[in-house]
């Protein structure tokens, strides 16, 4: 529309028109140079007219390039219309090979199904074959070849799992069991057949005289499977063979170990302790400590030697043979023979519980259970062998060792995992512990009913019922370190106490306090010494008389250098009481008398020393208890020597005129010196 439309009409133009034609870049330019419009707008027309003829003429210059360039695109169509066609086509052939390939896929996963469904069904079918089908090879086997042979073992687990596999499909009601039912049963009852008699046969000869049942046990133990084949397919003749078993060894190991213990019996010292071997019993000339006129044939009572050995080097020695012993005549205290009944009776329990445990396939009480109908009888007579002995035994020491024997083989067969044996040695503890208990409250009795009048005449040297409370203590200590026993504990105190009280009691019967000093320390000594002697560590016991011996030795010496050195050691713990006071004036009223202290000491000293030295040596039979005593005294005198001088050197003493005579300490010392032992 030209300007001349839009002022003919302007009604026509909107608000939104006119302002959009003022917002023109040329128009804004025409406003802003003040042109008139319309002159403005006659020169556009012009200029476009001209343009419009210029391109006319161009075109009509160029129209034959336009109908080349025309040509050239209407062919270029047709090429495109018939590649449009070829590709059409191309993607109908393509859409139709991907519906064949997905046929194909879906077609080979089918096959490949059916594949794999055949190929298990084959599988299962060639397996089920294979454990139906019964070969010639194992009915030859099992009919011919004996049943010791490996090829017949082998067989055998064939034909178990035969016998399983035909149960399952009997079951499921497969027509093929109909088959070989019959030929498998044949088979079966051949098979129990043979290891019946092998086993009856096996187990027979551990009856021959002088045979080692172990061997042929285990020969059969190799063949274990056959027990549990009997035991899956013929329950009875599995129970027959275990009936025939366990009675066959209840039998065999009754009759070995009655005659064992019986044999072992005839080896035992000729002589036994009785009530009279008791630590208060009184000793005679015809019975010595340690009864030695008939030590051949009789244990000691009060002390332990060498017996401890059972619990040591002999606990797994090997056992005593009754008939060669015999013809030595030598002879043992039951503990020993004691040792080897049960380690016998561990040898073949241990042994004999894990064969059946492993051989008949039980284990917890079903396993207990057969062990009992084997050696439930020969246990009997172990008890019975051990009841015979301890009921009439004084010998505590003895049924001590044999606790100990319990225990430590009751742990020797915890160790090899067989706990068959737990019941027997509860058994062997109720019949030893009470025993143990009365015959020792019965040696508790004995020191406590003992009279001193009845034992004199008494001297100061050991009392022989103190000897033995030594030896008897050492030896229960020394047995009771690796294993403590609290119930022996208790019973030792109160046994202790006993002797303490009869120790005094004999002291009592002394006159003179220097002989009851003598006696308790000589008695103190002995029981110390031989208790330190005899075991490892320190004890109750030891400590307790350690602490008498040391206040004993410290009156002792007190009484010696009171003797000897009276006059000098009252005077200076008199002098020491007033120095303390500050009483200087009684100090200065003792110048007499400890001038005459001073000379009476110079002329007397040595040869007290002397006399010292021969009555200490000669009171005391242990020489290393006399010569430490001997030192401890004139070390104390030496200590009052010296308070001596200290006092001496004190205002108004240190002007006595005798103090000049005083005997040096150091002189003192060296000859003290001269008694000191060279041990």
């Amino acid at each position: 529309m030209g300007l001349e439309d839009a002022e003919d009409s302007p009604a026509e133009l909107t608000n939104s028109d006119l302002h959009g034609h003022l917002q023109d870049d040329v128009i804004k330019e025409a406003l802003a140079s003040g042109l008139d419009l319309r002159e403005y707008s006659k020169k556009v027309e012009r200029e476009l007219a001209e343009a419009e003829s210029a391109s006319i003429g161009d075109y009509i210059a160029e129209s034959r390039n336009i109908a080349t360039l025309h040509n050239q695109i209407s062919s270029c169509d047709g090429i495109l219309a018939r590649m449009e066609g070829l590709l059409t086509a191309f993607q109908t052939d393509l859409g139709s090979i991907s519906s064949e390939i997905l046929s194909l896929q879906q077609q080979s996963v089918e096959m490949n199904l059916r594949l794999k469904n055949r190929q298990a069904v084959r599988g299962e079918l060639s397996q089920f074959v294979d454990d139906m089908v019964v070969t010639e090879l194992m009915i030859s086997t099992i009919l011919e070849v004996p049943v010791s042979d490996n090829l017949f073992y082998e067989q055998l687990h064939i034909l178990n799992h035969k016998i399983a596999f035909l149960n399952e499909q009997s079951f499921r009601d497969a027509k093929s069991c109909a088959d070989v039912k019959e030929v498998i049963e044949k088979l079966k009852i051949k098979s129990v057949a043979k290891i019946r008699e092998y086993f009856l046969q096996k187990i027979n000869q551990f009856k021959k005289p002088l045979t080692n049942y172990h061997i042929p046990q285990n020969g059969i133990l190799k063949f274990k499977f056959y027990f549990q084949f009997l035991q899956s397919v013929n329950r009875e003749v599995a129970k027959e063979v275990r009936e025939e078993y366990t009675d066959t060894m209840s039998k065999i190991m009754f009759s070995y170990f009655k005659s064992y213990t019986g044999r072992l019996s005839k080896l035992e010292f000729e002589e036994s302790a009785s009530r009279d071997d008791l630590l208060g019993a009184e000793e005679t000339s015809s019975k010595g400590f340690f009864f030695k006129p008939t030590l051949k044939n009789k244990t000691t009572v009060f002390s332990v030697g060498c017996r401890d050995d059972v619990l040591t080097s002999q606990l797994e020695a090997p056992i005593i043979v009754p008939h060669a012993q015999q013809k030595t005549e030598h002879k043992y205290p039951f503990e020993m023979l004691y040792r080897s009944a049960l380690y016998a009776l561990v040898d073949n329990g241990c042994r004999e519980f894990l064969f059946l445990a492993e051989f008949f396939m039980v284990e917890g009480q079903n396993a207990q259970d057969l062990f009992n109908l084997v050696f439930g009888k020969t246990l009997q007579v172990l008890v019975k062998f051990l009841d015979s002995y301890v009921q009439d035994s004084y010998d505590s020491i003895s049924i001590f060792l044999c606790i100990h024997l319990v225990q430590r083989y009751q742990l020797l067969c915890h160790k090899r995992c067989v706990p068959g044996l737990d019941k027997f040695w509860e058994s062997m503890n109720g019949i030893l512990w009470p025993r143990l208990t009365q015959v020792l409250e019965l040696n508790i009795s004995s020191v406590r009913d003992c009279d001193p009048n009845k034992m004199k005449p008494l001297d100061v040297r050991p009392h022989y019922i103190t000897r033995r409370y030594a030896e008897y203590s050492a030896a229960i200590v020394g047995i009771n370190e690796t294993f403590p026993h609290e119930q022996m504990h208790k019973l030792l105190a109160f046994l202790q106490e006993e002797v303490e009280a009869l120790i005094l009691r004999l002291a009592g019967s002394f006159p003179a306090r220097k002989e009851q000093l003598l006696f308790l320390i000589n008695n103190y000594d002995v029981i110390m010494s031989i208790i330190i002697e005899r075991t490892r560590d320190d004890t109750k016991e030891s400590d307790a008389f350690r602490e008498q011996l040391r206040v004993r030795s410290d009156e002792f010496v007190e009484q010696v250098l009171q003797a000897h050195f009276g006059y000098l050691v009252s005077w200076i713990k008199e002098a020491e009481r007033k120095l303390e006071r500050g009483d200087l004036e009684g100090l200065k009223q003792e110048e007499k008398r400890v001038s005459q202290i001073i000379t009476t000491f110079g002329s007397e000293w040595k040869q007290s020393l002397d006399r010292i030295n021969g009555e200490t040596l000669s009171s005391f039979p242990n020489l290393k208890l006399g010569t430490g005593l001997l030192q401890q005294t004139l070390t104390t005198l030496l200590q009052y020597y010296h308070r001596f001088t200290r006092l001496m050197s004190v205002a108004p003493l240190s002007q006595v005129p005798a103090a000049g005579q005083i005997i040096n300490i150091h002189q003192l010392m060296v000859e003290v010196k001269k008694y000191k032992p060279n041990f």
